[in-house]
């Protein structure tokens, strides 16, 4: 129910849908005994626009979530595993055109190229199912098995979750799969702005990672003057920097995660 709760109120929560309905609904007030609350309402739409898809908003949102788990460490010890969490292959086109498609994600799968050819002797994990609301789609680890195969990774070194439609159970079933040894060291590889809540979601799983970022989206703290000179990219990256902090607050109040905004 989460699962379809979550994807459900985000469509009508994400600030570029909030723009749109706010502009058209004030558009059509304006023509109604109701123009004051409609040009109220295009006043915000426009502040919406220039906050969200000129101004930095996204990276203000990005940065804090980037910079707060620097990668691990790997010179001090062997590294047992690394558990790689979907959201870097676009399931429908690849299906449509028959190949793998990455997404602008794709370090997560890149980098756990690198890691895998680095340390050899570690185990790896793919996590990822499919996040179709309606029917059972391709999930996303027959892809991944396909990219890593096509890469010239042997094939018993990665293991595979295809049920996995969320964070949260991206933990639970990735620890089910790995079943770590005490004192055993495992990276883990996803986003950078996913990286906080990722970590919250494996430490109430009980599963001990090390954090391993990749794909960021900023760069230092410049990124937070200056104008966006594609609105339309600026809107797209608020949206998908605000879920995530939607996201850490909902996984708190639901106890997938105990802490609002976990550490290092």
């Amino acid at each position: 129910m989460f699962f379809y709760l979550s994807k459900i109120v985000w469509f009508f929560l994400q600030p570029s849908a909030l723009v749109a309905v706010a502009t058209i609904a004030g558009a059509v007030l304006l023509f109604t005994r109701f123009a004051r609350a409609g040009r109220v309402l295009v006043a915000l739409a426009a502040a919406g626009v220039l906050s969200a898809g000129f101004l930095p908003l996204s990276n203000a949102l990005y940065l804090p979530l980037e910079n707060r788990f620097p990668r691990a460490a790997e010179d001090v010890g062997p590294i047992a595993g690394i558990v790689i969490l979907g959201g870097a292959i676009d399931i429908d086109t690849g299906v449509a055109r028959g190949t793998v498609e990455l997404n602008e994600a794709a370090e997560r799968m890149t980098e756990a190229l690198a890691l895998a050819r680095r340390h050899p002797a570690a185990r790896l994990i793919f996590s990822g199912g499919s996040i179709r609301l309606v029917g059972s789609g391709v999930a996303e680890a027959e892809m991944a098995r396909r990219f890593f195969a096509e890469a010239g990774l042997a094939e018993d070194r990665v293991a595979y979750d295809d049920r996995s439609r969320n964070t949260a159970e991206n933990a639970t079933l990735a620890k089910a799969i790995a079943a770590p040894a005490p004192g055993e060291r495992w990276l883990l590889v996803t986003s950078a702005f996913h990286m906080p809540r990722a970590i919250g979601c494996f430490r109430k799983a009980g599963f001990a990672v090390e954090a391993w970022p990749v794909d960021y989206r900023t760069g230092s703290a410049g990124d937070l003057v200056g104008l966006i000179t594609q609105p339309a990219a600026g809107l797209q990256r608020t949206d998908k920097a605000a879920r995530e902090w939607i996201g850490l607050l909902a996984y708190r109040l639901s106890g997938r995660t105990d802490a609002l905004f976990p550490a290092p």
